[in-house]
């Protein structure tokens, strides 16, 4: 019987993060929370500068030591780039949060082919991404983890009443790429669970930025059962579960964070 304390099976103490993404609204939370576990975490961005601004403010612990990288999901070559990038730097990399989304707003009434598919690309970025991190593991004869960011609009549909007369509808690739990614999560996790890589995925619900309008954030604290939205610091401990020996033995998980919203 192995009698590992909690805190213990929480700590990433000694462990590399590369979390792409994590100059956001929640990136940074989630960047913050693997600092805070101990991590080292190599914060990736489109934006070098962004990626060292959001390093600046992570937190330290007995050492450990964080760095930036610039990584680009929609290009494969930066997608290699930034990970060999954030080896160099780390000296390895033992877990792996795909965040880093490239937006577009256009929803089902104007949304063009290649805007449709430009956002898909992220999709393809992560999984890019993620088959580099596989190999980077099982040549290091080590175990590692994935977890992808989802949504809780990969899981059902929005509302229309929600949007109307405020603002354009969720955009309808947006829920397609994050259904995807779910899928994605489970695929690669059957696959990979022989080779020590767990792959789960943190769908999180309502957990609006500050540049939402008031009006919106209303209407959907009315369709939530807790009548309000997520606050980011509320995926911490989510994400930790999934990134740490607390879940060793959960892979091909889509956990959401959503205030009740999908138990409707």
């Amino acid at each position: 019987m192995d009698d590992t304390p909690i805190q213990q099976l929480f700590d990433l103490s000694g462990r590399v993060a590369l979390i792409t993404g994590a100059s956001g609204w929640l990136g940074n939370a989630m960047a913050t929370a693997l600092a805070e576990a101990g991590a080292n975490v190599v914060v990736a961005s489109r934006d070098e500068r962004k990626a060292d601004e959001a390093r600046a403010t992570l937190p330290t612990y007995k050492g450990s030591r964080h760095h930036a990288v610039v990584l680009d999901q929609l290009d494969e070559a930066s997608v290699r780039r930034g990970f060999e990038d954030a080896v160099t730097k780390a000296g390895r990399v033992d877990i792996l949060i795909n965040n880093g989304h490239a937006a577009d707003g256009h929803d089902l009434t104007d949304v063009t082919a290649d805007q449709f598919q430009q956002v898909l690309a992220n999709a393809t970025g992560w999984f890019l991404l993620s088959r580099q991190f596989h190999g980077h593991v099982v040549h290091r004869n080590a175990s590692g983890c994935i977890v992808n960011i989802g949504s809780m609009y990969g899981q059902v549909g929005s509302y229309p009443d929600a949007y109307e007369g405020i603002c354009a509808a969720s955009p309808v690739s947006y829920h397609t790429l994050k259904g995807g990614v779910i899928h994605m999560t489970r695929h690669l996790a059957v696959y990979w669970a022989k080779d020590k890589v767990r792959v789960n995925c943190l769908s999180p619900g309502p957990f609006p930025g500050p540049g939402v309008s008031q009006a919106l954030i209303e209407r959907l604290k009315a369709k939530s059962p807790m009548g309000r939205m997520g606050l980011p610091h509320e995926l911490k401990g989510a994400l930790l579960l999934l990134a740490s020996d607390a879940g060793s033995y959960i892979t091909g998980l889509n956990l959401t964070v959503d205030g009740g919203w999908t138990a409707w």
